[in-house]
């Protein structure tokens, strides 16, 4: 098979909630996409609704990152310029009982990837990380120099992966690596077609809101009263989907120097966990049950973003508050009850 000449971004993970809304940011901005994704977390009809809100779609491969095999013959298929790479296990709690499925897709998986972008040539990659890697007893807001110490399985593989990615550029200074750390997204695109559904119960907060509001879910489940904040719950720093796809497009457009970059992708405000759910019930003027319980395993009590180096260096900033959050999450439950409708 010879070489397209258009030139592409590879999106893995593409199919996933983050992954779906930066497609069609990226989309809208002229790019063309190949997306690979093994659809563990994810359904590949989203790529339609992708192609819906866009306008226009994208090349699907259906792959695992860890087979290197299937990596590289994606990319000695198509003229790739850059990857944006998603795909990963991102559950903090799932992390903590089942570790090595986590370094396996997480740590092993984008090493594939990258063993793959280096024969074919392909220097250009944004790696999704996690506001997870900081030390949760660091000072707040955090900064990309803020201690680093992740709590829980999923955040070491964050951290492993950036210090593979600060290596392989010590090995070969041409690579140009963009390394974003991402605090809690939330919401869903302002059409109501693509959304968080992912296939298993979730375990973010605000799609777990939805569920409860939609009649899916009885009552949602509150992980510690006791915590050092204003109410007792745990704080974290909520980014409107649309905001955080925004930055993937951001940094792309930046990606002129080589080197190792590293931004926080937050708003800079923290919100605790019965503030959303006011805030939702506010939004959906449903009354949302919950019942709390003792703290979860591998939970900060607060975390939130100092988002002023991709304000100053990628010229970008949220829009959207917790209440666009809010109300576009409703619109995407109310439009899609059971998630992404399958075809028959």
């Amino acid at each position: 098979m010879s070489k397209t000449k258009q030139s592409h971004i590879l999106v893995t993970g593409g199919a996933g909630y983050i992954g779906t809304h930066t497609c069609v940011e990226l989309l809208e901005q002229g790019y063309e996409l190949v997306v690979v994704d093994n659809l563990s977390n994810s359904c590949e009809y989203a790529l339609d609704r992708v192609d819906k809100a866009a306008g226009r779609g994208v090349t699907y491969i259906w792959a695992d990152v860890t087979d290197f095999h299937a990596m590289d013959s994606v990319m000695e298929s198509f003229n790739i310029e850059a990857v944006v790479h998603f795909a990963a296990l991102k559950s903090v709690g799932e992390s903590v009982v089942n570790p090595l499925a986590y370094y396996e897709n997480n740590v092993a998986g984008t090493i594939s990837v990258l063993r793959a972008m280096a024969k074919n040539n392909i220097k250009k990659f944004i790696f999704s990380s996690s506001a997870t890697v900081y030390d949760p007893k660091g000072k707040m807001p955090l900064k990309e120099n803020s201690p680093l110490g992740p709590i829980n399985p999923y955040g070491q593989t964050k951290l492993m992966t950036e210090k593979i990615l600060h290596d392989l550029y010590a090995s070969d200074p041409t690579w140009n690596i963009t390394i974003l750390r991402y605090f809690n997204p939330a919401g869903a695109h302002k059409s109501g077609l693509i959304g968080e559904d992912p296939n298993d119960t979730p375990n973010n907060l605000v799609p777990i809101i939805t569920r409860v509001a939609g009649g899916r879910m009885e009552e949602m489940t509150v992980f510690g009263k006791d915590y050092p904040t204003h109410d007792g719950t745990g704080v974290r720093d909520y980014i409107h989907i649309v905001d955080l796809a925004n930055g993937h497009v951001a940094a792309l457009k930046k990606m002129t120097e080589p080197g190792v970059h590293i931004f926080n992708l937050g708003t800079g405000k923290g919100y605790s966990v019965l503030d959303v759910i006011k805030a939702f019930e506010k939004a959906s003027s449903k009354k949302i049950p919950y019942k709390t319980v003792g703290r979860r395993k591998g939970d900060a009590a607060e975390s939130y973003a100092d988002p002023s180096k991709a304000k100053e260096q990628l010229a970008w900033q949220t829009k959207f508050g917790i209440e666009e959050m809010c109300s576009t999450a409703w619109q995407w439950q109310k439009k899609n009850p059971l998630g992404f409708k399958r075809p028959q």
